[in-house]
């Protein structure tokens, strides 16, 4: 192996996409390692925890888990705060995202009415608090430590962006439109020269 090689499912989405952006902004020249939906099976049972993304660097063991790789990208390429306390702050809210995809995550297996009953549960509890706990970290922005850009960001902005397209079921696209913060840290994310760069590339 002579260059990082990062492994994903074959889709612009979560995750995986997240640690794509953070390598394309830290100018990490990659293996963008796209799985096809028929060979995942056959992967996952070369993973460290039967899951994706892993990330494996030349001469390493891979490395799993979101956070993990983000934080690790962030600390080499200066996208992760070099103060530890800060750097907690952050690691803390992106563990904060993992749980709202914790707690999404088991319905995707649902059948439709269970599915449907803990959705809107989700929609009536737990979103509006996680978006107000999130509202509440954030500052002048636009980004979570102000005017530079971090791991943590690419983290939020995926999953605003997952539910703006309206393609998650019994969950309104607008869930977390209440949120100007938030919402502001998003659009910063979209609009950001490096990220519309890797989407020029990809698309």
């Amino acid at each position: 192996m002579s260059k990082p090689k990062l492994t994903y499912f074959d889709a612009p989405v979560s995750r995986g996409e997240e640690c794509r952006l953070a390598l394309h902004l830290a100018g990490v020249d990659f293996e963008d390692n796209r799985i096809p939906g028929p060979k995942w099976p056959e992967v996952k049972a070369t993973t460290p925890y039967g899951a994706v993304p892993v990330l494996e660097l030349p001469g390493k063991p891979p490395l799993a888990h979101s956070n993990a790789i983000l934080t690790l990208i962030g600390r080499r390429h200066g996208l992760h705060p070099a103060d530890d306390v800060e750097a907690a702050r952050h690691e803390g809210m992106m563990q904060y995202a993992e749980e709202l995809r914790g707690w999404v995550g088991p319905t995707l297996r649902m059948s439709d009415d269970e599915k449907k009953k803990t959705r809107e549960a989700l929609v009536a509890n737990y979103f509006p608090q996680w978006g107000a706990n999130v509202e509440n970290q954030l500052g002048d922005g636009p980004f979570f430590a102000g005017e530079k850009l971090h791991v943590v960001d690419l983290k939020l902005h995926m999953i605003v962006r997952w539910f703006n397209t309206g393609k998650v079921d019994h969950v309104p696209a607008t869930i977390f439109a209440g949120f100007p913060k938030l919402v502001r840290l998003h659009d910063a994310v979209r609009d950001h020269a490096g990220v519309k760069s890797w989407y020029a590339k990809t698309a």
